[in-house]
């Protein structure tokens, strides 16, 4: 695993509209993440299917909870549970 910094970590590509869209809300929100790009890190791949069984991306993980792709963050920032993850990290 990398040297992430925060409690939120975010795989991400250079090309997907949705992994701009998902960093975009975080930055919006100043919510610190770190983003693992899977075009730039080789592991990333193996790490993100080992953590989240799954090879779709964005992936957003709070804390090791797996909180999903752009859609799923959207829909946690809007219910407040994006807010209350983070509070709980606090």
């Amino acid at each position: 695993m990398p040297d992430v910094t925060t409690d939120i970590v975010v795989y991400t590509t250079d090309r997907c509209s949705f992994c701009t869209r998902v960093k975009a809300l975080l930055d919006a929100r100043k919510v610190p993440y770190s983003e693992i790009n899977l075009e730039r890190d080789a592991d990333g791949r193996a790490e993100l299917v080992q953590r989240t069984g799954m090879m779709s991306f964005p992936q957003v993980i709070v804390r090791g909870e797996l909180l999903g792709g752009f859609q799923e963050t959207l829909a946690a920032d809007r219910s407040g549970r994006l807010r209350q993850l983070l509070a709980d990290a606090a």
